[in-house]
């Protein structure tokens, strides 16, 4: 791994690792991941009668793995991802290394302390991913390896990079996120891709009847991955070359998992005859006529993935060209009583049985976390390990001023989705430190939501350059080259691999220093798809934009494949991110430039636009000319919405509430309702997620919050309200109780259907008839 490891901290122990003091150290881990969880569930006063949980055996499984690692393997340029129910183990390593004080080993899944599984964010000690959503956390590495590969093809002074090693277990290649991530075509350039695979057979219900390892293993391998496996340690091993042995090797991985496991659990003295079967040769009687009986038990538990000597050798020589991944054999609670047990995923052990544990660790159950000997070998590696692993602090980037506004008039009818191009484009004359830091993303659909303009400005990103084909084409529009400088990055029709990898480039601020901020093109129907590991991402501490486009049943034609309902809702409810969607083009400007500012800084938070195919004429937003009244509604467009209408609210008998692309039917509706001498003022939303914001913060005690609702809906001025958007109607449906107005509610609750736009919004009752006469009905006229 020279190539990879700048400035690598290795101190060439390879080779010449001492097993035994490796094996003293994961017995330290085994015992302390453990009473990690016994002390959360066994030793913490609970009267709630909710189970705390945790899981011995899921990490007694990870405990040689991580101990190779950790102790000898990794530096401290490698980022490691671990799987969510060892999270005890990767914190009793933190404790060993001197990375977490003693005094939160009791507190996991208590408040203030570890977390139920490794988080980034959340926990105390160091974490490099969080995991907990299967499939997604392992992923994670595979992203970060290439967002840490853009970061310095930009910024070539970025801090250097190890290996991307993600722990997973063998249940988690269910997950289709697995295979999405590692058959993108980009991936197999990524040779610091380390996977481990906890192949212990067993998932939360049972053990798993039928792992088809060789159809996984050609799975990565079709993929352009090495695969190694490490079915059997060497103490087996050298059995198998023995007379008998071969029939040994054959006999063992013939058996079902179920009776290789129940096998495991017999009196001792019971599994030479279970090894044997019923139709066994006098050469494999002889060899294990040769065994005493602990001898035999020891062979038959002798996975690759628990021995430390053949973990070390194999991570250490792995190719660094193409992306790796080790199938690790192991035994589910090796170790523990639970051992082997189809019923062990959430099993707890007792007081009893935690003794024992102490006393085959060599530690004391009245005192679970003292620490290694501190004149032994083992204490003496783990201090050197510490200071090899030891980070030093990543400083960010310096201050990035994002403007306000570009400044450019708008004034042809165009959609948001134009705009977004255009501002996009726009950036890079305007504001090109900004633009440096800009990166797209899409999945496969850059040229339909109207990144054009930016492509033919940027470039597109790739692991490795590729030769443009089509640069001699004078009738190309869309320049498509792929370089290493490039500033987008286009990913196949997989929009949970773009939202992956979206959250780590949205962390790289954290990571290394180096602030980007990403924004991805989604077709908005499809926002749902990616919904949970973009989430995932957040939490995970990535900040991004994600635009949505086109949204809601405008785009009439389409249909109802192609058209969004609960998008906005969507929005309005996820943590950590704004949902926006601005109508004009000004405010999709202003409220754009705005996100942008708060993506890739500490407190900072995502963004989530709504976007449309259709054109609507600037003019309706009727933008004062004056620079102070134009400023004033700029700081209202960002705050969440402005009203429109200039009339004194006093007068107002109904007021229209609209968002997005419906604006031209609510301002239609309110044209309506005054030729039938009914004044009604019409409120334009940007973001009814700021809006519902403001809502909450009435009353409040907590310091900041927005009075935006109170300028849009003036408690003084009461009237009944009609809220219209292209999306499920509860959205505004809080907007009630800002006065206790009565309210309808109107916006799309069905599939739709393909028709003509005027049809379409007919159909959901979103036209301006519709509206105005949702209004007279509130009216009773």
């Amino acid at each position: 791994m020279t190539a990879l490891h700048e400035d690598d901290h290795r101190t060439g122990e390879r080779g010449a690792a001492d097993v035994a003091v490796l094996r003293e150290v994961s017995q330290r881990v085994l015992w302390l991941s453990a009473a990690i969880v016994d002390a959360a569930n066994r030793g913490r006063p609970n009267a709630t009668g909710v189970k705390v949980g945790g899981h011995q055996a899921s990490s007694a499984s990870m405990v040689d793995i991580c101990t190779a690692l950790w102790f000898h393997e990794l530096t401290s340029l490698d980022r490691v991802s671990v799987k969510p129910h060892a999270s005890p183990v990767l914190h009793a390593i933190n404790f060993l290394l001197g990375d977490l004080d003693p005094a939160y080993l009791p507190t996991l899944r208590a408040r203030g302390g570890l977390q139920s599984y490794p988080s980034r964010s959340k926990d105390p000690d160091t974490v490099d991913f969080s995991t907990g959503s299967v499939g997604i956390g392992a992923t994670a590495t595979l992203w970060a390896a290439m967002a840490h590969r853009y970061v310095r093809s930009q910024f070539p002074d970025a801090p250097p990079a190890g290996r991307f090693v993600s722990l997973l277990g063998d249940a988690e290649l269910d997950e289709g996120a697995i295979w999405e991530a590692v058959a993108d075509p980009q991936v197999a350039s990524l040779g610091e891709l380390l996977w481990v695979v906890d192949m212990n057979r067993q998932s939360l219900d049972r053990v798993v009847p039928d792992i088809a390892v060789q159809r996984l293993a050609a799975m990565f391998e079709a993929a352009g991955w090495q695969v190694v496996t490490l079915k059997w340690g060497r103490l087996v091993s050298a059995l198998f070359d023995r007379p008998g042995g071969s029939e040994l090797r054959h006999r063992l991985e013939a058996m079902p998992n179920e009776e290789y496991q129940r096998m495991l659990r017999v009196d001792p003295a019971e599994v030479r005859d279970r090894v044997l079967g019923s139709d066994s040769s006098a050469e494999l009687r002889g060899l294990l006529d040769s065994l005493t009986t602990e001898q035999l038990v020891e062979a038959v538990r002798d996975l690759g993935g628990h021995d430390l000597g053949l973990l070390v050798d194999t991570f250490g020589a792995v190719d660094d060209h193409r992306p790796t991944v080790v199938f690790a054999y192991t035994v589910k609670g090796r170790g523990l009583p639970t051992e082997g047990h189809p019923s062990n995923h959430s099993a707890l052990l007792d007081e009893a049985q935690m003794a024992s544990l102490a006393r085959a660790c060599g530690t004391d159950l009245d005192d679970p976390w003292a620490p290694l000997d501190p004149g032994s070998d083992a204490a003496a590696l783990a201090r050197r390990r510490g200071e090899q692993l030891s980070r030093v602090t990543v400083s960010p980037t310096g201050p990035l001023r994002v403007p306000t506004s570009l400044g450019h008039p708008h004034r042809k009818t165009v959609s948001t989705q134009a705009v977004l191009g255009r501002l996009l484009s726009d950036l890079v004359r305007d504001a090109p430190d900004v633009a440096a830091r800009v990166v797209t993303c899409s999945p496969d659909v850059a040229s339909s939501t109207n990144l054009g303009g930016w492509i033919n400005k940027t470039g597109v990103w790739s692991v490795t350059e590729r030769r443009d084909w089509f640069a001699d084409d004078a009738e190309r529009v869309l320049r498509w080259s792929e370089s290493q400088t490039g500033q987008h990055v286009e990913l196949g029709i997989a929009e949970v691999n773009t939202v992956g990898l979206l959250g780590e480039l949205g962390a790289t601020w954290s990571r290394w220093g180096e602030r980007l901020i990403p924004i991805a093109t989604f077709y908005d129907p499809f926002v749902g798809r990616a919904l949970e590991p973009w989430s995932f991402g957040m939490y995970a501490g990535g900040q991004s934009i994600l635009v949505g486009t086109p949204s809601g049943v405008t785009l009439a034609p389409e249909g109802g494949a192609h058209q969004s309902v609960s998008t906005p809702s969507i929005g309005l409810e996820q943590p950590g991110c704004v949902a926006w969607e601005p109508a004009f083009a000004q405010d999709l400007e202003w409220c754009f430039l705005h996100a942008m500012s708060q993506v890739g800084v500490a407190g900072g938070t995502s963004a989530y636009f709504r976007l449309s195919t259709r054109p609507v004429d600037p003019a309706l937003a009727r933008v004062p000319h004056d620079e102070v009244l134009a400023e004033r509604r700029r700081q209202h467009a960002v705050a969440g919405g402005y009203r429109i209408t200039d009339h004194d609210p006093a007068t107002e008998q109904v007021t229209l509430v609209g968002v997005g692309a419906i604006l031209p039917e609510v301002l239609e509706a309110a044209r309506v309702l005054q030729a039938q001498g009914v004044v009604a003022g019409v409120v334009c939303l940007t973001s009814p997620d700021l809006v519902f914001r403001s809502f909450q913060q009435r009353g409040s005690r907590s310091a900041g919050g927005s009075d935006v609702l109170d300028l849009l809906l003036p408690a003084a001025h009461p009237a009944p309200l009609v809220t219209v958007l292209d999306g499920h109607p509860h959205t505004l449906a809080f907007l009630a109780g800002a006065r206790g107005d009565r309210i309808r509610c109107l916006g799309v609750s069905d599939f739709g259907q393909s028709s003509d736009l005027p049809d379409a919004h007919r159909i959901h009752g979103i036209d301006a008839g519709s509206v105005a006469g949702a209004a007279l009905d509130l009216l009773g006229r």
